[in-house]
């Protein structure tokens, strides 16, 4: 991934939390027919992402490939109306700014019944989480569970490698990167609000480091 210095994210916490918030990832693997991409929900798990494919999935065939993992966090177009500098020189013009987190690793595929269960377990307790009533596996009547079970397989990513970038204009100067913040947050369209959540995050460290 291109990646200039001044984008890159190396803060474990920052590069986890963005997989965390964003679990829904796409897989992408070496097949006999070329490169295939799937995409699901991953959990991070010490070391590993944790998910589940259909049986039929490529990945299932797929035990010991090396894959890469892309998590696609907040997106967005930014408006070169939104930098005070264009006012002064006009030589500013549009981009788009994101977060994205790489990982590279190993598969291994898992067919063992509690894992799968466990992990299903989990992932619906965590989704379900702001729901009134929350579903749980057990709402299910125990031999369309076993049956589910026997149509998925688990994947287990070790993680080997992990890179991000963070595109939040820190290459422009404070006022320019608060303009964007403003903008984004004025339109408040799809995913503008988190990301102008993530920007102004970025910002709170230079903030504290400022000199009183």
């Amino acid at each position: 991934m291109y990646t200039p210095k001044y984008f890159a994210e190396t803060r474990a916490e920052a590069l986890h939390g963005l997989m965390r918030d964003y679990p829904f990832a796409t897989v992408v693997a070496g097949a006999a027919d070329g490169a295939v991409a799937n995409h699901f929900p991953l959990e991070l798990v010490g070391d590993a992402l944790h998910g589940h494919v259909a049986r039929g999935n490529e990945l299932a065939q797929l035990d010991g490939a090396e894959v890469l993992v892309i998590f696609q966090g907040p997106q967005g177009y930014v408006s070169p109306n939104w930098y005070p500098t264009k006012a002064e020189t006009h030589r500013e013009v549009p981009t788009w700014n994101y977060a994205v987190v790489h990982v590279r690793g190993r598969l291994k595929v898992v067919e063992d019944a509690a894992w799968l269960r466990a992990l299903l377990q989990r992932l619906t307790d965590r989704h379900e989480a702001t729901e009134p009533q929350p579903w749980r596996v057990n709402d299910a009547p125990d031999d369309h569970v076993e049956k589910m079970l026997h149509a998925i397989v688990g994947i287990e990513i070790a993680i080997e490698h992990v890179e991000g970038k963070f595109k939040l204009s820190q290459n422009h100067p404070e006022r320019n990167r608060l303009g964007v913040i403003a903008g984004l947050r004025r339109r408040d369209g799809d995913g503008d609000a988190e990301l102008a959540s993530l920007m102004a995050l970025q910002e709170k460290p230079k903030q504290e480091e400022s000199p009183t």
